[in-house]
């Protein structure tokens, strides 16, 4: 859970970052290069014969969900939506993972269903004043894609990892940036203008943090500790980072917030994680859906 957290206030910085900094340059090439960075990270590490052939073709399928398809619409968003506004939409991915989940494995856990429920309560009071508005209709639906494919790349991440528990993390996690650098190369190579294609020192330096440690670091430590968490915890953990984003924000981006709202909401989707947690330790081994 200690990763889970630690990769929640990582991604708080990336919103703003995102939208101060990459404001013009195209979106697929963001996510093909914050991407592709990780990959060159990881590569090393990757070992080959740790998998059989399948299990590796299923993990790059699994990272071109979860890191391309992801990535190339939550950061198209951008261009339709404020920081705020995209953080905001991120509410449902819980959701996203209990049902997913509950549908994989034919079994509705109504505790996941229901704290996944109560974590949207409390962001979205987080927020309430922010509502997007209906001409963001594009934006809106982009961010529901990003959210449904990072909850099933979350998903199958974990199911496919039962089956080789000795495994370490990094020895595989290439696989899945290999995926997900595939797809969004494929889009970049067809939609980003590479002829007028610019960038200054700083969103070169920009591109660095949010691929070396948001998306290198970050992903590597939020599929570890998903592997560590039931689902329930799990669901919660992806709705922590947007009252984070929210702080980050206010004291570093000089955006604004209500800070009663922040203070309520905050606290729900704290209470949702603790109502999980005391839940789990209730529960046989059988059940918790490790």
């Amino acid at each position: 859970m200690v990763y889970l957290w630690l990769v929640s206030f990582m991604w708080a910085f990336s919103f703003g970052l995102i939208k101060g900094n990459l404001a013009g340059v195209d979106s697929n090439f963001v996510a093909f290069a914050r991407l592709g960075i990780p990959l060159l990270i990881f590569l090393p590490f990757l070992r080959l014969r740790a998998v059989q052939p399948a299990q590796s073709v299923r993990l790059v399928a699994i990272g071109a969900i979860q890191f391309g398809i992801m990535y190339l619409t939550y950061i198209a968003a951008f261009r339709y939506l404020q920081a705020y506004e995209v953080a905001l939409l991120t509410i449902l991915t819980p959701f996203y993972v209990a049902v997913y989940d509950d549908l994989r494995s034919r079994h509705w856990r109504w505790q996941n269903l229901f704290t996944a429920c109560l974590a949207i309560l409390g962001t979205a009071i987080v927020q309430y004043t922010h509502a997007p508005q209906i001409g963001a209709l594009t934006g809106f639906l982009l961010v529901q894609v990003s959210n449904l494919a990072f909850a099933i790349g979350q998903v199958e991440y974990r199911r496919e990892m039962r089956q080789t528990p000795d495994i370490p993390d990094q020895a595989i996690f290439g696989w899945l940036y290999l995926g997900g650098t595939l797809t969004a190369g494929v889009a970049s190579l067809w939609l980003t203008p590479w002829g007028t294609l610019s960038l200054t020192m700083q969103q070169v330096l920009t591109l660095i943090y949010l691929g070396a440690i948001a998306s290198g670091l970050g992903f590597f430590l939020w599929n570890s500790g998903a592997r560590q968490v039931n689902t329930g915890a799990l669901a919660i953990f992806n709705n922590l980072k947007i009252p984070l984003a929210v702080v980050v924000s206010l004291v570093f981006f000089g955006e604004q917030a209500n800070p009663v709202a922040l203070l309520i909401g905050g606290s729900i989707v704290l209470l949702a994680l603790w109502l999980n947690e005391h839940s789990i330790r209730r529960q046989r081994p059988g059940e918790m859906g490790i």
